[in-house]
């Protein structure tokens, strides 16, 4: 299987998510946001970070590089393609994904472990999977997911709500809110789902040195479904 990993002046967890689609049997190559063609792939990650420095919005300046036209040309093919954080901010930016992505409810940075509910698993990214509540991480200052009350309907409708923050058990409440996101929502589908938002790093969770391995029952499902 192979893969891309976009960085763009200001991404930070490409190298890391290098690492971690290598570790698990992907041909990985490291692709300049000033390219202008993607090279053959299985699957285009949009790694975190702060792409352009977060200026204007977080995303916006990434969404009109030169490499994302080709991006897009893909993903309208049917092509996948996972925005982790700031690939999520830049995904919601090229109207790939519905919805917007605010600042966090208290104005505040958060970086922790949260726990995710896997919601839907008819899709090439869950299916399969053994667990449907993973350990993951944040790192986000704008990662307060928000939608109008027509958009949440039509995303409901159509199953494109993919995980939520919830407890170690799997309850979602606001509780367990840790950015304000509408609905507790942590990640979202396209209509197809080839592409899938969300601002956990699976990346960040695939040693137990790096403080759980959750992160990798998400990356080895993955390759298993794109085989």
């Amino acid at each position: 299987m192979k893969s891309s990993v976009i960085t763009f002046p200001g991404s930070n967890c490409d190298r890391d998510m290098d690492v971690a689609l290598k570790k698990f049997g992907f041909k990985n190559k490291m692709v300049w946001h000033n390219d202008i063609e993607l090279p053959k792939s299985d699957l285009v990650v949009l790694p975190g970070g702060f792409s352009y420095g977060d200026y204007l919005r977080c995303g916006s300046m990434a969404s009109k590089s030169k490499i994302m036209k080709s991006v897009i040309n893909f993903a309208n093919g049917g092509g996948m393609i996972m925005g982790i954080c700031n690939g999520f901010q830049i995904l919601v930016e090229t109207g790939l994904l519905p919805g917007v992505l605010l600042r966090n409810k208290y104005l505040e940075f958060i970086c922790k472990n949260v726990f995710i509910k896997i919601n839907d698993e008819q899709n090439r990214y869950f299916k399969n999977i053994n667990n449907n509540v993973l350990e993951l991480h944040i790192a986000h200052n704008e990662g307060n997911y928000f939608c109008t009350k027509d958009q949440l309907k039509e995303i409901e409708e159509n199953d494109q709500i993919a995980i939520n923050y919830c407890d170690k058990s799997g309850n979602i409440g606001e509780q367990f809110n840790p950015n304000g996101s509408i609905n507790n929502i942590a990640g979202i589908f396209n209509k197809k789902k080839n592409i899938l938002g969300m601002m956990p790093h699976p990346e960040r969770m695939i040693d137990p040195y790096l403080s759980g391995e959750d992160g990798s029952i998400f990356f080895k499902n993955l390759i298993n479904n794109l085989k």
